[in-house]
């Protein structure tokens, strides 16, 4: 399953509060029909019906079917430049 990093939990929980005041508000990762394995990020008042849906510590990620397939064995960390720019990273999760 997907996990995600400090720096990911504190950027899309900042991001969701500024775009809504619903609890239930996330980031979603979706697969795009016309590019196999790409992938697009937005946020979303709430998951679809199908949606796997992540929640750490009150950071909500909601991932369809491709996405939950591509990203199983990663982990999401995330940035903001100087400039405010919001950056999201996917790697591969280590064990240690």
């Amino acid at each position: 399953m997907l996990t995600l990093t400090e720096n990911a939990v504190q950027v899309i929980r900042d991001l969701t509060a500024q775009s809504t005041d619903s609890a239930d508000t996330g980031i979603r990762i979706a697969g795009q029909a016309d590019e196999p394995g790409a992938l697009l990020l937005s946020v979303a008042d709430a998951p679809a019906v199908t949606d796997q849906v992540i929640d750490v510590e009150g950071a909500r990620v909601f991932l369809d079917a491709e996405a939950a397939d591509v990203l199983d064995d990663k982990s999401l960390d995330a940035a903001i430049d100087e400039q405010g720019g919001v950056s999201f990273r996917i790697e591969r999760q280590s064990y240690t």
